[in-house]
């Protein structure tokens, strides 16, 4: 062992809330972690850390992460559309030292998996949580244990570089490289389902068309109205992510999608809500729909919810996936 190694074996051991040496299989592991115990330090009520120790799951496989764990997948598509990924190269003292995996670790009895994937790659990697779109997430459920990839649209390359012990490197990898690399093996594992759900999801709603399906009371004497009211509860569903997509959409536990409405005629007024953006017809509604379609990143997936069997071999015609307003409605009760 080189004096270099050695040195920093030792800081890595003298640190106070070191990690244990006992043997766990899991994606990702927190840097400032100590056996079993919850920091003394609280939030709201709830202490810092108590994730923080050994769980077992169904399968008799210890993973780090009483409450189990969160890594972050972050993707920037370049000027050609190839994504790269944000992969952090693990520092060889730790479990599958010199692998390539995520930032990534226990949380906390107070987190939910993006809180905690954002927390994780902020204290391991610096990355300013600011310049990220979290667009889905997947869970590897081993049973009583689970892992959720965090995945998130980046604005650019954002900078990232090792801010503890626990990784040697941060990069940014092409796609089409990544499996050159030696992967962590639950990361491996993984990639299969998660590499073609790289591509934000971006849902496109005729609004004129779903209206008159939900046949709301008295909606044809209020298009603005009903087509407001909806506009606001996809808002809502928009902020809690959507579940089963319809095929080929790429399968995620939630994806956390951008939502465009198109409306048109009485309710052109109307008023954009959070996650919603709205876009009003000059003419007609149907057209202006193949053309935000049309706009769209060859990477994103595209969803379009229309009863209209005419607009939706336009829109197939382009690729996008579309689907009945019930879809929607059935979200929305």
């Amino acid at each position: 062992m080189s004096r270099q190694a050695l040195t920093a074996f030792m800081d890595h051991r003298r640190r106070r809330t070191r990690r244990p040496s006992r043997p766990f299989e899991t994606l990702a592991e927190n840097p400032a972690i100590r056996w079993g115990g919850a920091c003394c330090d609280k939030m709201g009520g709830m202490a810092a850390k108590d994730g923080d120790g050994w769980a077992v799951c169904a399968h008799g496989h210890q993973h780090w992460g009483v409450y189990g764990a969160a890594g972050l997948l972050a993707v920037h598509h370049d000027g050609d559309g190839t994504p790269h990924l944000l992969m952090q190269k693990r520092a060889w003292w730790s479990h599958h030292g010199g692998t390539w995996g995520l930032p990534g670790g226990a949380r906390d009895s107070h987190e939910d998996p993006v809180t905690a994937a954002l927390r994780e790659a902020g204290e391991e990697a610096a990355l300013d949580s600011t310049g990220l779109r979290v667009q889905g997430v997947y869970v590897d459920d081993h049973g009583g244990w689970t892992f959720h990839t965090v995945i998130a649209e980046a604005a650019g390359f954002l900078p990232a570089a090792p801010a503890n012990a626990e990784s040697t490197e941060l990069r940014w990898i092409p796609v089409p490289e990544v499996e050159d690399r030696q992967l962590h093996p639950g990361f491996a594992a993984s990639w299969p389902q998660i590499r073609p759900a790289l591509g934000p999801l971006v849902v496109v709603l005729d609004i004129a068309n779903i209206v008159g399906a939900r046949a709301e009371h008295g909606w044809w004497k209020d298009r603005a109205g009903a087509a407001s009211r909806l506009i606001a509860e996809v808002s809502d569903l928009v902020r809690r992510g959507v579940q089963d997509v319809p095929a080929p959409i790429p399968r995620l536990d939630t994806w956390y999608s951008r939502v465009i409405a198109v409306v048109e005629g009485a309710a052109r007024s109307v008023a954009a809500e959070p996650g919603v953006t709205v876009v009003p017809a000059d003419g007609s509604g149907d057209d202006a729909i193949v053309r935000v379609v049309g706009e769209r990143a060859p990477w994103e997936h595209v969803l379009v919810v229309t009863a209209d069997r005419a607009l939706r071999e336009r829109v197939a015609a382009l690729d996008a996936v579309s689907v009945g307003p019930r879809w929607l409605l059935s979200r929305l009760d």
